[in-house]
């Protein structure tokens, strides 16, 4: 089956194609505050794309940006005694954006290009649109004319006569036409700009940002040409695949695709695809209203491997909730799919496996499995659907443990195969982790404590018994006593 997609631009699922390497381009974030798990959801699903496409074969060119050029990062200068300017404000958040991002085990771009870097390119593609036309200065800034565009309205699907002015409201007597939208501004960035993103009082100097040289004036890159210049100068002016949020379709998307074609004059991007938002307590999930949870907070409560499985739980298309529910699912769902692995591992790797057992119904289970996995993904990276193939896996490889007696190890071995190249290749899931040092010295800590409340028990302690269970409990470790003894897995 081949890959299918739902591309933005047409509304229609289309069969994905790209010749030789697949560029792949993800409008990244705007370093003016801590990274959030909705930032997080669209690295997440840029990353599945780009394993899941590697996966079947094709070599994966994949940018990401950072936008370090804008009013919000500079309005936070001076909040910090080291944060004199507008640099220091965006290096403290790309730093943190970086961090979270390995934090989430996502695979490395092949670049991740900064405005800053690159307002040479930004300065050249404007001078293009302005040769041919499709830009005007005015009062040294530069405008994209949206009239000169045919297709503009194309991927929102809306007529330029209904649109609203776009840009600052002290834009407007420079343009020609209210939907306009700046490709350089004059000068940094305006007091009212920097006041309205303010998260405290400047006093009498308010910061106005870096600025740049130009033919036009001394002045400041628009926000929508940053991401033209720098995915044409790193992977060509035709990209195989554009993605970002879905709130990125207008007015940024609309624009990047406007005036990269009018300046190349090919196809700016084959296929557009559009994460859905996380919404938290009813809302988007979103620095200015203040309902976010942080990378580095979710990762240190939940774990990578919650917080990924937590993603896989709906499709890339749909808006997404954090809540008390889907996040108990999510933790379920890592617990039986790790729980069965190490399981796998064990039967795998015991005395009891054999060359010539052999469980038909566990040699199915894997390759249905492996078949569900893969038409799932192809069905436009249905994760939820992905999931549950591997969930389905866990039921097989429990049924065959729990009744052999002699273990068919080459069915065995394809299972662990499976989790570890669907689950753990593809989905990005840390099949194993848990053996690491940090973890095998819980296990030890814990250990002792059960001791301890073994012999509380035998003394006939058994209220003390109790209190070192529920301290347990309170930092993650849920004991089960049976016959045999007690056991615990972390929560």
């Amino acid at each position: 089956m081949s890959l299918v997609v739902t591309d933005t631009l047409s509304d229609e699922r289309v069969e994905f194609t790209a010749d030789g390497d697949v560029t792949l381009y993800v409008c990244g974030l705007t370093v003016s505050d801590d990274p959030h798990l909705g930032h997080a959801r669209l690295w997440f699903h840029a990353d599945v794309v780009h394993r899941w496409l590697e996966h079947l074969g094709y070599d994966v060119r994949h940018v990401e940006n950072v936008t370090d050029v804008n009013e919000k990062i500079t309005a936070r200068v001076g909040e910090r005694d080291d944060w004199d300017a507008e640099r220091d404000v965006a290096e403290t958040f790309t730093a943190e954006v970086f961090e979270s991002m390995r934090g989430l085990n996502l695979k490395r771009a092949e670049v991740y290009p900064r405005v800053t870097e690159h307002v040479p390119e930004i300065v050249e593609l404007v001078e293009t649109l302005v040769e041919k036309g499709y830009a005007y200065e005015s009062k040294g800034s530069v405008y994209f004319d949206v009239t000169c565009f045919d297709d503009y309205g194309a991927l929102s699907n809306q007529q330029v006569e209904d649109l609203e002015a776009q840009g600052e409201a002290d834009e407007r007597s420079e343009k020609r036409n209210p939907a306009d939208f700046a490709l350089w501004k004059a000068g940094g960035v305006s007091e009212t700009a920097a006041r309205e993103h303010a998260k405290h009082d400047h006093g009498a100097e308010t910061p106005s940002g870096e600025t740049w040289d130009s033919p036009w004036s001394e002045g400041r890159p628009g926000w929508h040409v940053e991401c033209s210049a720098m995915s044409t100068t790193h992977l060509g002016d035709t990209l195989d695949i554009h993605m970002g949020g879905r709130d990125l379709v207008f007015p940024h998307h609309e624009n990047e695709i406007a005036q990269s074609e009018a300046a190349t004059g090919d196809e700016f991007a084959r296929h557009w695809l559009h994460v859905g938002l996380l919404s938290m307590e009813g809302e988007k999930m979103s620095s200015s209203i203040g309902n976010f949870w942080t990378v580095p907070d979710a990762l240190e409560e939940l774990g990578v491997n919650v917080v990924r499985t937590f993603y896989a739980g709906a499709g890339y298309r749909s808006e997404q909730a954090l809540t008390e529910e889907t996040m108990a699912e999510a933790k379920e769902r890592w617990d039986r799919l790790s729980r069965t692995y190490e399981r796998a591992v064990d039967a795998l790797d015991s005395t009891d496996a054999h060359t010539k057992a052999t469980d038909e119904a566990l040699r199915v289970g894997v390759e249905e499995t492996r078949e569900n996995f893969a038409a799932a993904m192809n069905d436009d990276f249905n994760l939820r659907e992905a999931t549950t193939a591997l969930l389905d896996l866990t039921d097989a490889v429990n049924r065959h443990v729990d009744a052999a007696d002699d273990y068919d190890y080459r069915g065995l071995r394809r299972a662990v195969e499976t989790f570890e190249t669907l689950g753990g290749d593809v989905l990005g899931l840390q099949f194993g982790a848990e053996t690491d040092g940090e973890v095998e010295l819980a296990g030890e800590l814990v250990e002792l404590v059960l001791s301890l409340r073994e012999e509380a028990r035998e003394a006939g302690e058994y209220e003390r018994a109790d209190e070192l269970r529920d301290a347990l409990s309170e930092v993650g470790v849920e004991v089960e006593d049976s016959p045999d003894g007690a056991t615990y897995r972390f929560e």
